[in-house]
């Protein structure tokens, strides 16, 4: 399939920059002014194209593994986000690294482990103890760029700033930052440089500052980003910490059990793992609210459906995913959303995912219930088809490929 790797890396932006704003409180386009930051300098030392493709992509995923690491630890009973002394860098390092592995752009060998060390300090003294000339360089851009954007928020850029920030980076010469990177920081950090990198226009200057490549990804590669995209997706609300990724592998299933091709098999994979992309807009005070919706958040809860529309729109090659991504909440009796579209409108895929989506919503454990058997999930499921809201041959097709005490977390 191929898909261009600078709109994955936009949704992704995108992705991160909705749960950690949310959940963390982390600056809008932090990772995109990260990515910027790190391509610029990469550029300087002499890295080509997709090289920087591969800069970019590792920058703007070098806190992916935040959310996931703060709801583990939340889960504990521990409160990192209020309570600073209690997070630790290394173990968000360790899980952002696990979580990119299998990623294609992550294979190469400037990339590698840039994740992992992105908190090193020249001097040795970072989580791991590494110095500067055994960190790798990828890890060692994106360290600068990430601490200085913390620090001082450059999307908010004024004179006085941009002196603290020259100040800040020439004092942490040979203790925090390798001397070169430093000189290519502040060589490429003019004061121009950084005052363009508000959030109206950091989009456009990271557009710009990468090379276009379209890439053709294979079966593997797509579910690795596929499940990189659902772990951000669920890791937002503690309520649905397997739900993209049980969706994902039951299609794949149900795909197989219907002989599909393995490239159709794996664009559905990709399209279960993405399908509440949209969910990501949609703050955690809805998604997680124990009682019923009023009829005002309902409607917000609806747009989800055409968040994840309007997202996958953007990624040039995704094609029918799009669709079968986002249609998994209409009904053939066209009560449904975002768009209301009857059955007749509906292709079976697209159906497919609608009945999957249910069955993994009742069978999966979640905070406040338990998963239902797939008995009892099934006799719900055939009320729905006889009110003319799900299709009835998919839904005895699932009861065949999926029977037996399907109530599982993440499968």
């Amino acid at each position: 399939m191929k898909i261009s790797i600078n709109d994955l890396l936009y949704a992704l932006a995108d992705a991160l920059d909705h749960v950690e704003g949310e959940i963390l409180g982390a600056t809008v386009d932090h990772s995109r002014r990260v990515a910027y930051l790190a391509v610029k300098m990469g550029k300087l030392m002499g890295y080509e194209n997709k090289e920087l493709l591969n800069l970019a992509a590792s920058a703007v995923l070098h806190d992916n593994a935040l959310t996931e690491y703060s709801q583990s630890e939340l889960n504990k009973g521990i409160d990192i986000i209020n309570d600073k002394n209690a997070f630790t860098l290394k173990e968000h390092c360790v899980m952002g690294e696990e979580n990119v592995r299998s990623l294609p752009f992550y294979k190469d060998k400037e990339a590698a482990q840039s994740i992992l060390y992105h908190h090193e300090e020249a001097d040795g003294s970072g989580p791991f103890g590494l110095k500067a000339e055994n960190t790798p360089m990828f890890a060692q851009l994106i360290h600068i760029a990430d601490v200085v954007d913390v620090i001082f928020d450059i999307s908010q850029m004024n004179y006085t700033k941009y002196g603290k920030i020259l100040e800040f980076v020439n004092a942490g010469r040979d203790s925090r930052f390798a001397g070169d990177v430093a000189d290519a920081f502040c060589a490429v950090a003019t004061y121009g440089e950084l005052s363009r990198m508000d959030n109206d226009y950091i989009d456009k200057l990271l557009r710009r500052a990468l090379p276009v490549i379209p890439v053709d990804y294979t079966d593997e590669d797509l579910a690795g980003i596929a499940a990189m995209f659902a772990k951000i997706i669920d890791y937002k609300s503690s309520f649905t910490c397997a739900h993209s990724l049980g969706v994902a592998n039951k299609a794949k299933t149900l795909a197989q059990y219907y002989g599909l091709s393995e490239e159709t098999v794996a664009r559905i994979y990709f399209a279960g793992a993405l399908h509440d992309i949209g969910k990501l807009t949609i703050d955690n005070d809805i998604l997680e609210k124990p009682a019923k919706l009023t009829d005002g958040e309902f409607t917000q809860m609806k747009n989800h459906a055409y968040g994840t529309w309007e997202i996958l729109g953007r990624i040039k090659g995704v094609g029918s995913i799009r669709d079968w991504a986002a249609l998994h909440h209409e009904k053939l009796d066209g009560s449904g959303y975002p768009f209301g579209i009857e059955g007749r409108q509906l292709n079976k895929i697209e159906r497919m995912m609608a009945c999957v989506d249910i069955y993994q919503a009742l069978t999966e454990a979640r905070p406040y219930k338990d998963g239902m058997s797939h008995e009892a999930t099934m006799a719900i499921m055939r009320k729905e088809v006889a009110r003319g809201k799900l299709d009835g041959g998919i839904v005895e097709d699932m009861d065949r490929c999926l029977g037996g005490d399907a109530t599982q977390k993440a499968s």
